[in-house]
Formats: structure tokens, C-alpha cells, sequence
């Protein structure tokens, strides 16, 4: 069994940045896709960004690209979602997830092939 945990959520300002990780355990990481998705109120979840087991493939959602960047550290068993320029739109709980196999270059952002989710964390910004 797979464990994720994220962290570095919080309320900030329009224009500020936050880094979330996920720290997992269980599995050996570099054997997991992952993938980072939020969740605003009232809102369905959506995918934000994706990461290849290596960490050479790399998928954003067209709303951050630009202004976010996933990367792993395989030896640390810790995946990180580097935000910046945040705006209010970007207000949601974020949730990390992780997957053994089924999740490819044409469904990364489908989020019912990750089997593995931690239990999100909470993003607020302020106009």
C-alpha cells in the first residue's frame, strides 16, 4: 500500500508562491507516476500537472503552465509543486497522486487511473 502526504499549503496573496510536497511511502517511488490535482469548492477535481516516473515527461493544465512546475526527487521519495504567481482562481484544496501503471502520455490527467491519493492540502489566495 501506497502512502502520499502533502504539505506546504496556506493562505497567501495574489502574486505570492507556495511549494507543496508529497512525501510518500510504501512503494518505491520511482516505480510512480505523479500527479498533482485541486479541487475548488463546488467545483469538480481537476488536473494541474503530471510527472513521468523519471521525471523527463512533464504535463500541465493549460490554466498553470507557465506559472507552475512539478519535479520529483526520486531519492527522497518526494514529489513538489512549485507555484508562483498565484491568483485567487488558483484557491483550492490540492491533492497529490500516485500510480503504478495505466497512466500514459495521452491520459495523465485523467485522475480514476491514480490509485494511490493523499489526503490534499489547503491552497488560499487572496485578492
Amino acid at each position: 500500500q501506497v502512502q502520499l502526504g502533502e504539505s506546504g499549503g496556506g493562505l497567501v496573496q495574489a502574486g505570492d508562491s507556495l511549494r507543496l510536497s508529497c512525501a510518500t511511502s510504501g512503494r518505491t517511488f520511482s516505480s510512480l507516476r505523479m500527479g498533482w490535482f485541486r479541487q475548488a469548492p463546488g467545483k469538480e477535481r481537476e488536473f494541474v500537472a503530471a510527472i513521468s516516473y523519471s521525471g523527463r515527461s512533464i504535463y500541465y493544465a493549460d490554466s498553470v503552465k507557465g506559472r507552475f512546475t512539478i519535479s520529483r526527487d526520486n531519492a527522497k521519495n518526494t514529489g513538489y509543486l512549485q507555484m508562483n504567481g498565484l491568483k485567487p482562481e488558483d484557491t483550492a484544496v490540492y491533492y497529490c497522486a500516485a500510480a503504478a501503471s495505466g497512466v500514459t502520455s495521452n491520459t495523465y490527467y485523467n485522475a480514476v487511473l491514480y490509485s494511490y491519493w493523499g489526503q490534499g492540502t489547503q491552497v488560499t489566495v487572496s485578492s
